[in-house]
Formats: C-alpha cells, sequence, structure tokens
C-alpha cells in the first residue's frame, strides 16, 4: 500500500468510527432519556406524585454520570471498540427488566441500571477522538456528541410507538436498534490504539489538574442544563400548561435537537476563536433566558421561547467546552472527558430532584428555575475572575 492509499485508508476509517460511533450514541441516548417522554405513562401505571416522578427522571441520570469516569478510564486503557461493546450489550437488560416491573422500587432499579447508557459519552469521545488531529478535534468532537440527539429522537418517537402499538413495544424497539448497532460497531469499526502500561491511578491523576475541575464546573451548568430541560420540559408543559403528552415530548425534542445541532457550530468556533471569551456570553445567555423562563410559567408561548433560547446558548457552551478536554491531559482523554462528563451529568441529576422537592413545597417551579439563573452567574464569576481576569489558560 502506498503512502496516498494508507492516508485515504486512515481518513476513512476516521470517518467511519466517528460516524457510527455518534449514531451508536444517539441509541444509547434515546434509551438513557427514555423515562422523560414517557413519565405520564409511569404516572399513571404507578401512580406517581411530582416528587417521585422527578425522583424517577433523575435516577438513571446518576449512575450514567459517575460511572463515566471509570468507563473512560476503561475506554483508554483497553480500547473503546470493547467498551463499547461491552456496554451496548449492558444495556440490554434494563431494557428487558422494564417491560417486566410490577412496582416503583424495581422500576427504579431498571432506571439506576440503565443509566448506564449514558456513560456512552465519555466512551464515544475518548474512541472517536484519537482518529483526528488537535486541529480538528473541537469540530469532530462537536459531530460525536451529537450522540445527545439521542435525548430528542426519543421525545420525538416513543411517545408516539407507546400510544399507537404500547408500552413494551417502545423497549423492545430500544432493544433492537442496540443490538443492529453493537454488530455494526462490531464488524465494521478498528479497535483504537491504546497504552495497556497505563494504570487506573495513573489516569486519575487528571483529577489534580485544576483545569479538569474548571471545565467540569463549566460542563456542570451547560450540560446539566440540557440534560434537565429535556426531563422537565415535559413535566413543566403536561403539569403547567395541560400539553398533551405526546404534543410536550415534541417541545421537548425541539429543546434536545437544537441543544445538540448547534453543539458542533460551538467546537467549530472554539477552533478559530478563544474558547474562554466565548464562554462569557454562554454564560450571560444562560442566565437571562432562565430568567425568563422563571418569569413565565403564565404564558406558554415566552416560556417555550425562553426554553428554546436556553438550549441554544447551552448546546453552543457544550461544544467549547468539550474543545478544550484534549488539550487537558495527553493520552488521557476519556479519564478527563469521565470526570467533566460525570460533573456535568450531575448536572442534569440535581435540579429534576430540586425541582421536585421546591414544588411540592412551594406549589411552583420558579423558584428553581430561579437558582439555575444564580449557577449562572457564579460560573461566569468564576470565568471572568480566572481566566479573563486573571492568567490561567487551558488552550492558548
Amino acid at each position: 500500500m502506498t503512502s496516498e492509499e494508507a492516508q485515504t485508508s486512515n481518513r476513512f476509517q476516521a470517518y467511519l468510527a466517528l460516524t457510527l460511533t455518534t449514531v451508536a450514541m444517539i441509541v444509547c441516548f434515546m434509551s438513557w432519556s427514555n423515562f422523560a417522554p414517557l413519565a405520564g405513562d409511569f404516572a399513571k401505571m404507578f401512580g406517581l406524585s411530582v416528587s417521585q416522578r422527578t425522583l424517577l427522571l433523575a435516577t438513571p441520570v446518576l449512575l450514567g454520570s459517575v460511572m463515566r469516569i471509570p468507563v473512560g478510564i476503561l475506554s483508554d486503557k483497553y480500547g473503546g471498540k470493547k467498551v463499547y461493546l461491552i456496554l451496548m450489550i449492558f444495556i440490554l437488560i434494563p431494557l428487558f427488566m422494564i417491560t417486566k416491573v410490577h412496582t416503583f422500587g424495581m422500576l427504579l432499579v431498571a432506571a439506576l441500571l440503565v443509566g448506564m447508557a449514558g456513560t456512552s459519552f465519555a466512551v464515544g469521545v475518548s474512541y472517536a477522538s484519537v482518529w483526528f488531529p488537535p486541529e480538528k478535534q473541537g469540530l469532530a468532537l462537536g459531530i460525536v456528541s451529537m450522540g445527545n440527539m439521542g435525548n430528542a429522537v426519543a421525545a420525538l418517537t416513543l411517545p408516539s410507538i407507546s400510544t399507537s402499538y404500547g408500552f413494551t413495544r417502545v423497549y423492545y424497539f430500544l432493544m433492537i436498534l442496540t443490538v443492529i448497532l453493537a454488530v455494526l460497531f462490531a464488524v465494521f469499526c478498528r479497535e483504537m490504539p491504546v497504552n495497556k502500561n497505563k494504570t487506573m491511578m495513573g489516569a486519575l491523576a487528571v483529577a489534580k489538574d485544576s483545569s479538569t475541575w474548571y471545565l467540569s464546573l463549566f460542563y456542570f451548568l451547560t450540560f446539566g442544563l440540557f440534560v434537565s430541560f429535556t426531563n422537565l420540559t415535559p413535566l413543566f408543559l403536561e403539569g403547567v400548561f395541560n400539553v398533551p403528552q405526546v404534543t410536550a415530548g415534541l417541545y421537548a425534542a425541539l429543546f434536545a435537537g437544537l441543544c445538540t445541532v448547534i453543539r458542533p457550530i460551538g467546537g467549530a468556533a472554539a477552533d478559530k476563536h478563544r474558547p474562554m471569551q466565548m464562554l462569557q456570553w454562554v454564560f450571560i445567555g444562560i442566565t437571562v433566558f432562565a430568567m425568563i423562563i422563571s418569569l413565565t410559567f403564565s404564558n406558554q408561548s415566552l416560556f417555550i421561547f425562553g426554553i428554546v433560547g436556553a438550549g441554544l446558548i447551552a448546546g453552543f457552551g457544550n461544544g467549547v467546552i468539550f474543545k478544550m478536554v484534549p488539550y487537558v491531559s495527553k493520552g488521557n482523554t476519556g479519564a478527563v472527558t469521565g470526570f467533566v462528563g460525570a460533573v456535568g451529568g450531575l448536572g442534569g441529576f440535581f435540579p429534576p430532584l430540586v425541582v421536585g422537592w421546591i414544588h411540592t413545597a412551594t406549589g411552583s417551579y420558579q423558584l428553581g428555575i430561579i437558582l439555575l439563573a444564580l449557577t449562572g452567574l457564579i460560573c461566569w464569576y468564576v470565568l471572568w475572575r480566572r481566566f479573563i481576569h486573571g492568567d490561567f489558560h487551558i488552550v492558548k
């Protein structure tokens, strides 16, 4: 094989890996986020209160967040292809469990286990990033992160499947998609280069780098907003505005879709401009739109405007933040992704619980959204103090 043929082959493998990784993540995220668009069905089946409903929405996010750290490290050490295949096979277990549960307690167990689907993000970023040079990683990671579109696809399709064919068919559908992607991934993707001498403790050393924690804080806000609002939008629309479940799912899909589609644009912009300067406007924008949302629970049109604006800005911010991940620790992209992704995922775990508790105590969701605006201000201040006014840098 000539050098030109080898280069063409490597380029083909890079784009094949990027494509299948992204599609596999879409399928995994459909499973991870399946409870939000079907929450109305579960509430009727098990007689759930608002607090129980938000607990159900938050439970998959917990395991899908904290397990991103070890899964990302394992991907760096043993190879993203192997880890991805094992993950997809594992996901089949809780999906099948959901079709058989008869108590809310067992449903929570299945929800916790299906949360492993959320770790596909750490594997996907680790696997896809190795095929591209640093100057193209912002766009490449933005594209692979479009796997988050699975949230939108789930919100768009699962309620209709449940209404037309029955509740259990939803989970058979997800199982079939998962098997198909596992087969495609096994047959067509190569294993990534790995460092088998890498140790778990060595990978965990990225936790000592303050850059890891700054990016984690910022991602806690932007990705946490994405996960939280994808889950909570149907709850808000059904509970406050009496919107039907299928229609509420369409609005949730719109939010998740916009947030995901704009993410590569944020990554590409960060390839050309100073990421921290752009994040200033991201945090200010999130704060403004959060306040708009908090003040419009009596006006559906303005409320949806606030949701859409917040989704666009958060999605752009997600792309900007992940442009910087490969620069934190060379060769430990999976580990850094695991940490940043875990904290970002926890940003999607706590808000639904807090919102549920606040609603139970006050009868309103408003204070919970105001807390989101306050978090945006805190992130802006840390960014300004440390990176804009200070002299700390991740990407120069």
